[in-house]
């Protein structure tokens, strides 16, 4: 197992699951980086047919809203996020698709571990394979101006969490709704945080080789 793969699981194993179904892929997702090195997509759109993902959720605490991107090939409302390069400590491909994607800068406000892990088979025109996604939370207000990337996105709007409730389940990654229960609890909307904080700025960069 390389120092990149180890890192991968020992987050995984650390992650605290809000329901069966989250620890059912946790389970899975561990004995999978146990079992390979090849957790990271090689070559677009889907080598190796399971890989790694990074998403950025942004959130407004104080307004209780989450920022979306409307998501051209999935065709699906999404938090921003894409793929961890070979050997990339997944929380740096967050703070990269934050920049790339929103064109903010994340440092402080990405909280270093990620929130939730879910295991999905894709959907539109590159679906099909199996993205183990890792949900960061980037905190930000609704004023912060997004420079969206339009080659991936129609567009990004803020939405409150109540109104999420209330749209087509469909138009969302399927475990969006556990995720927003998950973010209650932890009171990343509406209170003070529960879960650690050290800022994405102070991980060390991994080597691109992930020796």
């Amino acid at each position: 197992m390389t120092s990149a793969v180890r890192a991968v699981h020992e987050i995984v194993t650390a992650i605290a699951p809000i329901d069966e179904l989250e620890r059912a892929h946790l389970a899975e997702a561990a004995e999978w980086v146990a079992r390979t090195d090849d957790i990271f997509r090689r070559a677009k759109p889907a080598t190796p047919g399971r890989h790694l993902v990074s998403y950025v959720v942004v959130v407004d605490p104080a307004g209780e809203a989450v920022f979306l991107v409307d998501h051209i090939k999935a065709g699906r409302r999404l938090p921003p996020g894409g793929h961890v390069e070979p050997g990339e400590h997944p929380a740096v491909t967050a703070r990269r698709e934050a920049a790339e994607e929103l064109g903010v800068t994340a440092a402080s406000g990405l909280h270093h571990e990620p929130l939730f892990l879910t295991i999905t088979t894709t959907v539109g025109i590159d679906g099909g394979h199996e993205d183990v996604s890792l949900w960061y939370v980037l905190v930000a207000d609704r004023r912060t101006q997004f420079t969206l990337d339009r080659g991936e996105f129609h567009g990004g709007r803020w939405w409150r969490v109540d109104e999420v409730a209330g749209a087509d389940p469909a138009r969302f990654d399927p475990h969006f709704p556990r995720f927003l229960t998950k973010l209650r609890r932890a009171r990343a909307v509406g209170g003070p945080p529960r879960y650690p904080l050290r800022p994405v700025a102070d991980e060390a960069p991994w080597s691109p080789s992930g020796s």
